[in-house]
């Protein structure tokens, strides 16, 4: 007995080969098929579907070419399995899949050939449409101006034919090698990886189709097969087939989460999860930088602000340079007044000194006392006299420039010697 029998199965719930039977309508792939069925039905000339690998592109194209109504298109899927095919295996195999019977080998006249097909198609009330899968295998410019080639057939108001491209996200790069046909592009969609909810009801969507009454995933396995899988559908596949069979083995009539856990370590699945989740973890456990405010430094908050705020107008130097040289010229102006100021006014005139009383009249009586009067200070004069040795000398007075030395008089103590002296002045 194998698993299928264990688990009450009619057929592989979990297999990777393309099956329309499994094709599971989810929200965003209902979404394209509406997309993709408006392009061929306007007649749009050029549309493409893009996901990433294993999300389900190829079922979808299937399922697409299935819905097309064979009264109302002439339809055909051509799949590309090799990059290295020419421009004119390329127009061939078009011919072939429209119903041109023997098309010829020159280029010229399977092209005459294809027009001709597509106009009796087109007075049938036909619609021609073309799928191409795989479409990232195209990729050489030739390719890209035979599709716009014959992208370029068409009749007033409407295209003769429509091709619609699913494949890798690598086609946008294709296109650009031929601009033109990359400006005909009509519609483009992107499919998604599923989320949790959408996971959850892939799994059972598939089970059901193979005959399952129930689901044999607990809620903690679904969780951990969209966590391993990353929601991508082929990946999904792989995890709930193998899961499947190591619960059979097990004689486990549920699948748990720790079996989920354990066919990933098998598929080298588990440790690129556990890396992908030990890097923000890593970061988290290296210490706290220090805080700005402790470095001297702005916070975050306040240097985006000073960020998204106008710069402050810079300062203008030629403006600080002229107020620089009119303080030098004022002060300059100052130096000037005060020098001139300097010289209009005198130097001052040196302090007279006080002069003493005129003696008295010359007595010929001897002073009372018993000594002769001091006698009295000539006034200041080019010949003024020192006055004696032991006179108190006056207070000093400022200081001011030391006078040239002059040759000292002759003291005269005799009284009567001084008196002739100023007598005879």
């Amino acid at each position: 007995m194998d698993y299928l029998e264990f688990f009450g199965l009619n057929k592989e719930p979990f297999s990777n080969a393309p099956d329309v039977r499994f094709y599971y309508n989810s929200a965003q792939h209902q979404k394209a098929m509406l997309r993709l069925t408006y392009a061929v039905d306007s007649m749009k000339g050029f549309a493409i579907l893009i996901g990433d690998i294993g999300t389900g592109k190829t079922t979808l194209a299937r399922m697409m070419l299935d819905n097309l109504p064979e009264e109302a298109y002439e339809s055909a899927l051509l799949v590309i399995i090799h990059s290295g095919i020419t421009a004119d295996w390329l127009l061939k195999k078009i011919a072939l899949q429209l119903g041109v019977e023997d098309p010829s080998d020159e280029k010229i006249k399977v092209l005459n050939q294809i027009y001709s097909r597509l106009m009796e198609l087109d007075q049938q009330g036909k619609k021609a449409v073309v799928l191409v899968d795989e479409a990232q295998m195209l990729k050489s410019r030739e390719l890209m101006e035979e599709f716009r080639g014959l992208s370029n057939l068409e009749v007033p108001g409407r295209k003769l034919i429509t091709f619609v491209f699913f494949g890798l996200p690598e086609i946008e790069e294709n296109l650009k090698l031929d601009p033109p046909l990359l400006q005909r592009v009509a519609l483009k969609y992107r499919l998604e990886p599923l989320n949790e909810d959408s996971t959850d009801a892939y799994i059972r969507h598939r089970l059901r189709i193979s005959g399952s009454n129930g689901c044999f995933f607990t809620p903690e396995a679904i969780s951990a097969v969209h966590i391993f899988s990353r929601g991508i559908p082929r990946m999904i596949n792989t995890i709930c087939d193998n899961s499947l069979f190591e619960a059979y083995l097990m004689k486990n009539r549920s699948v748990s989460q720790e079996i989920i856990e354990s066919v990933a370590r098998d598929l080298g699945l588990f440790e690129m999860e556990k890396a992908k989740d030990s890097e923000p973890k890593s970061r988290a456990a290296a210490p706290a930088p220090e805080p700005p405010e402790a470095a001297g430094e702005k916070p975050l908050e306040e240097v985006q602000t000073l960020i998204d705020e106008e710069p402050p107008a810079p300062k203008v130097v030629p403006e600080e340079k002229e107020d620089v040289e009119d303080l030098i010229r004022e002060l300059e102006a100052e130096s000037k007044g005060a020098q001139q100021e300097m010289v209009e006014i005198p130097f001052p005139p040196e302090p007279k000194v006080q002069e003493a009383a005129p003696p008295p009249p010359p007595s010929k009586e001897p002073p009372v006392t018993g000594k002769a009067p001091v006698p009295p200070r000539p006034a200041a004069g080019p010949t003024s006299i020192h006055p004696p040795a032991q006179s108190k000398p006056a207070a000093p007075e400022a200081k001011k420039p030391e006078p040239k030395k002059k040759e000292e008089p002759e003291i005269i103590d005799d009284i009567d010697k001084l008196l002739e002296r100023l007598e005879d002045k």
